[in-house]
This record gives structure tokens, sequence and C-alpha cells, in this order.
């Protein structure tokens, strides 16, 4: 397959430079300039996968060793990659499999009650000391807000909190519901900063287990619970409902299901925030490698595919704010701290695992950075008057909470499970 290989690297890769040493032995020299990227290729059963199917097949190969890079890291291969070519622009048999993979993608999203446990339990029931090495001290596996570039990745998880919190516009005798409440931080934050009555649910048993026994050591269990429970089991009403990366998980054919279940649970002149990874770009299907190793079920949608059930189930957006490199940055700060204890990753699983975990922490920051990816938040509410009518509010409130943070002890509200 090198013969089909040359050729499209020759017009794809201008901006850098990459050698490949094929499986034949032959070094052959793309593009110009640094950063040069150095990779072999060790099998023409590789070099062949690559050429029908590289979005599933490079992220194989670096796993199982059969594409090693020699020179750079795996980070900097795909940057080269992403910068030099669109997924979009792929032709030939890729973008034949991108469109059939886009036909099958509401089969692959199909996420009844007992797949959405599956799909969970793939990726958040790993051994808990995995997230550990990489995460903040409050656990939060969802995009940071960096408030400006010198602030340390804890600093950008408690400002993102924060920034929802001020956002949900919650009181002391608010009732407020996290769909997906993950590790628990949000929840235990906005019980500590608004005093506000708080219901978790997840489908993963790890996080319930390590966010209940959190509130538990803050003796905050009577204000703050964490249920291991599908969001559409829920049957009470919230004034506030936050859900934060966990859109991601719902899939396309679920959307109208969803937001049908967030209107009958949300009181009237209450109001919902959603933070979700988007696309800038027109409704796709998930990378297949993403689908199979890292997400299954998982799809990251495209505004128009989010606005019209909104629309059809009556919920007022009242502000959308798009993060853009937000997430390329947090990313960064994991990958950086995953690097750094890359060998307790290898002893809590194994190599193959670890190569995993490096490239997929990769491959999503540099989609971030060059592939057209973003965070929105949603304000919602059934009532345009549930919000103030300028975002004046939104610097005052979270200065008001930054105060409030400054009168509590840091363990208070970075509240890390007990070792």
């Amino acid at each position: 397959m090198e013969i089909f290989l040359h050729p499209f690297l020759k017009r794809t890769i201008k901006t850098g430079g990459l050698r490949v040493t094929y499986a034949s032995g032959r070094n052959r020299i793309y593009g110009q300039g640094e950063p040069e990227i150095s990779i072999e290729i060790k099998s023409k059963a590789t070099e062949r996968a690559l050429f029908f199917n590289p979005e599933l097949a490079i992220g194989e190969a670096f796993m199982d060793g059969n594409l090693e890079i020699s020179r750079g890291s795996v980070y900097e291969f795909l940057e080269l990659l992403f910068k030099n070519t669109q997924v979009a622009e792929l032709r030939g048999v890729p973008a034949m499999l991108r469109k059939i993979n886009f036909l099958l993608r509401r089969i692959h999203q199909f996420n009844s009650q007992w797949r959405s446990r599956q799909n969970v339990a793939h990726h958040y029931d790993l051994n808990g000391d995995l997230y550990r090495l990489f995460l903040d001290s409050d656990s939060q596996y969802s995009c940071a807000y960096f408030e400006d570039s010198k602030i340390t990745l804890e600093e950008a998880q408690l400002a993102k909190k924060r920034h929802l919190t001020a956002k949900l516009l919650v009181s002391p005798e608010h009732r407020v519901l996290d769909i997906g409440s993950g590790w628990g931080g949000l929840g235990l934050y906005i019980n500590a900063m608004a005093g506000a009555d708080v219901t978790g649910v997840t489908l993963s048993q790890e996080q319930h287990a390590v966010s209940n026994g959190r509130a538990s050591d803050k003796n905050v269990s009577d204000g703050v619970r964490f249920l291991l429970k599908d969001y559409r089991n829920i049957d009470e009403r919230f004034d506030r409902i936050v859900s934060v990366g966990m859109f991601e998980h719902v899939g396309v054919g679920h959307y109208d299901e969803f937001f049908a279940k967030a209107r009958s649970l949300l009181k009237p002149g209450g109001v919902f925030v959603l933070h979700s990874i988007g696309q800038f770009d027109a409704p796709s299907a998930t990378n297949p490698w993403i689908q199979k190793y890292i997400f299954p079920g998982g799809y990251i949608p495209s505004l128009s595919e989010v606005f019209p059930a909104l629309e059809r189930h009556g919920f007022v957006v009242c502000d959308v704010e798009i993060l853009r490199l937000h997430y390329a940055e947090t990313l960064k700060a994991w990958r950086e701290r995953f690097m750094a204890r890359r060998d307790e990753a290898v002893r809590l699983y194994d190599e193959c695992f670890a190569r995993m975990w490096e490239f997929y922490l990769a491959c999503c920051e540099t989609a971030f950075r060059y592939q057209g990816l973003m965070i929105f938040q949603l304000q919602l509410s059934l009532d345009q008057t549930a919000v103030p009518l300028t975002r004046d509010y939104l610097p005052k409130a979270e200065a008001a909470l930054q105060e409030s943070e400054a009168k509590l002890p840091m363990e208070q509200i970075s509240l890390r499970q007990s070792a």
C-alpha cells in the first residue's frame, strides 16, 4: 500500500516535515521545514489500514506498536496532520466510510437506558487511580474556564464551577438537579457556595460511590446527594438544572427525549444551563476510533442539531456562550500531567492501554485546536423573564462567589475524596 500512501502524503503534507519509513524499509520525506516528525510503519497490513480507514487505523496502529514515532511525539504527529488537512476533506474510501458511518450514526447512538449504563461503565468505571494521574484535585473531568492564560488547571476548574453557578442564578431556597454529576465536585460547590439543595445523577458506579463518599466526609449529605440513576427516571421538579459534559453521551436520536424530560423536570421560571462539546462544522458522525475505544455511543453535535429540539420543546435560549480554545488548554494540562506519570498508568493497566490514553488526550487536544471543536454553554428557561436582561449580573455574581470562596478553607472548596 506504499504505492497509494505515498501520493496521498505527498499531496497533503505542505506545512512541516514528515519522514516515513515504510514496511519495505524505504524512507520518504514529505513537506518541508520544522517540525520534522519521523514515523515507522511496521507492516504492509498497517499501510493498507492507514490508506483505507485512517480515522480508525492511526490510533490502532499507535496502540499496538505498528506505527512508531521515532522523532517527535504523538501530539506533534497529529498536529502536523491536522494542520495540513481536515477530516472532512478526505477522499476515496475514507470519505465513503465516513458517509456510511454518518448513515449508521443513529444505530451507533441508540442509547437505551441499558446501553447507556454499558457505555458509561466502559469509560467512567475504570480504576479511579487512573483519573487521579491527570485531573485536578476536585476531579473535574470537563472543560475548564481559563479566565487568563496564566492561571493553573486548579484555578481554571474552580473558575468553571464559579461561572456555571453564576449562570444558574442559584439561591439557598432552590433545589438543583445535576444531570451527569461526575465525581460530585460541581454539586458540592453549588451547595457550599450558594446553600442550595443539590441532587446529582450518574450512571457510573465508581462516580456514585466517590461522590457520596465526599458528601459524607464533609457532613453535607443532607444537602447534597448523588443517585445511581438514569435522568429519564427522575420524577421530581427542580428550580435549577445543570448538565456538564453529559449531553455528548445522549446521542443525536435522543435529543427530543432529553429536552422533553428536562422540560418536565424544570419548574416554571426555572433555569437550565447546558455545557457540552460541540462542533462548528455541519453535522457529522463520531470518529470511529473514539467510538470504539473511548466513548461508545457518544456524539459531538452541531448547534444546528440542538436548536430545533429546543424549539420543539418550548425552551427559551437566554444566553449562548462559545468557549473556543478552553478545552484545548484543559487537554494540554491533562496530557502533560498524564505523561509525567505515564509509568503509573502502565502499572495500573499495561503499555497498550497507556498508548491508548496518550493517543486519546493528544487527538482530542489537536481536534479542539485544528478540527473545529468547541464548547457551548446554553442558558435555557421556559420563561424569558427568568434571567436578567443583560449579562452584567455575571461578573457581579462571580465576584461575589469568589469573595465567598476566600472565606472558606481551600479543602472545603476543592473537595477531593479522602485518600
